[in-house]
């Protein structure tokens, strides 16, 4: 007979290990010494640890489902509970029921990840949705339709809810980009058809531009042009394919026109540089009424040398805006002179400026006297706060005896 600390073989060859529970037989050894026979049971022992201790690491240290982990660790249990080994085998059942709570630990924080990832989806989703409907009315149709783009390959990123709530959203989201593309494609269609009818104008437009390209009546043909020209613009857009066409139909049209009427108007030229030279005289003698300081002389003196002007006749047109803005200028300012003039007699302008500087000197003079009054009550806190919203009415004050001086008061 022979044993150990955790079994033994008794004469028959048969052998125990010893448990919580007490003996339990292993099994029948006959092929050699009793001693072969735990040493055995003993390596089988050994092996299961082993086996348990792999499986602890791959529970810790692995992606393992605890579908997976449970269904070895079933398997291990029955090997030990099968008592086909010697050794501590209380000690690897409790290494088996830990495993379990270390495996169950697992999957509930499996879980509570898994939900933390799904409200996280969820949250990512219903955002996409949210600005999906808002890019639906856009009318931005370029950046908005490049956005949605990007916004579907955001959601084909995602994970997938619960079938019910990812149908849902995904059903709200397909619906704003179908309203935004519908819109889109109504939008252009609506752009194509405006630009058709642009088009069919704008050809009846060159082709009356052409038809007058030869016509000698230099001021009714002129003044048609201008408004050709005027209906060209208000008629918007063709399309790009036909745009530049039938501008440089009817642009050369016109150049036609205005090269003869050029050639015309040469000869007229002569005349008008003299007409120019007489108009800066006359705007010289207007400058010399500045600054104006007699407003009663000043108006007669350039109504005598406007109606001079307006007797002499055309300059030439590069020179038309200069000379005519001088004489502009001398004529506001002397309606700027009126205007001042008109102001400073104004009596209820007078009247609501003096109202107003009588009310803030009121408001002043209370003022200092409630100042004085703290003072004198030894209240230096209160007299401070005073004065500096003293401070305050006395610039409001200056500033409306400043405008009351403008009415010569």
């Amino acid at each position: 007979m022979s044993s150990d600390p955790w079994g033994r073989v008794d004469e028959t060859g048969t052998v125990y290990v010893r448990t919580a529970e007490g003996e339990k037989v292993v099994g029948s050894w006959q092929a050699g010494s009793p001693e072969e026979a735990l040493a055995y049971y003993e390596r089988k022992y050994e092996g299961l640890k082993v086996e348990i201790g792999l499986l602890e690491r791959r529970v810790r240290t692995t992606d393992l489902s605890a579908k997976d982990a449970q269904v070895a660790i079933d398997h291990l249990r029955e090997q030990v509970e099968a008592h086909h080994a010697v050794g501590d085998l209380d000690a690897l059942r409790t290494r088996l029921e830990k495993l379990v709570e270390t495996v169950e630990s697992r999957r509930e924080e499996r879980k509570a990840q898994k939900a933390k990832q799904t409200d996280e989806a969820r949250e990512a989703k219903e955002k996409l949705v949210a600005e999906a409907e808002e890019l639906a009315a856009s009318d931005q149709w370029r950046s908005a339709g490049e956005r949605l783009r990007a916004l579907v390959d955001t959601w084909k990123g995602l994970p997938r809810l619960d079938r019910k709530s990812d149908d849902e959203l995904w059903h709200r989201f397909s619906h704003a980009r179908s309203a935004f593309s519908k819109r889109r494609k109504a939008h252009f269609a609506a752009l194509d058809a405006q630009r058709e009818d642009a088009r069919k104008a704008k050809e009846r437009l060159v082709a009356e531009a052409e038809s007058l390209s030869g016509s000698t009546d230099w001021g009714a043909t002129a003044a048609r042009y201008r408004e050709l020209m005027a209906d060209w613009k208000a008629v918007g857009r063709a399309q790009r394919e036909h745009e530049d066409d039938l501008w440089n139909r009817f642009r050369g049209a016109q150049d036609v026109f205005f090269a003869a009427r050029s050639g015309v108007f040469a000869e007229r030229d002569a005349e008008q540089g003299e007409n120019l030279k007489v108009k800066e005289e006359l705007a010289a003698e207007a400058e010399q009424l500045l600054p104006v300081t007699d407003l009663k002389a000043a108006r007669a003196a350039f109504r005598s040398i406007n109606e001079r002007w307006e007797a002499v006749g055309h300059v030439p047109r590069d020179a038309r805006p200069k000379v005519e803005g001088r004489m502009q200028a001398v004529e506001r300012a002397i309606q700027e002179a009126e205007e001042g003039e008109w102001r400073r007699t104004n009596p209820e302008a007078r009247a609501r400026a003096a109202g107003l500087t009588g009310q803030l000197q009121d408001a002043v003079d209370k003022l200092q006297k409630q100042i004085d009054t703290a003072r004198a009550q030894g209240n230096d806190a209160r007299a401070d706060k005073l004065a500096r919203e003293l401070e305050g009415r006395q610039a409001l004050l200056d500033q409306a005896l400043k405008g009351l001086q403008e009415f010569g008061g």
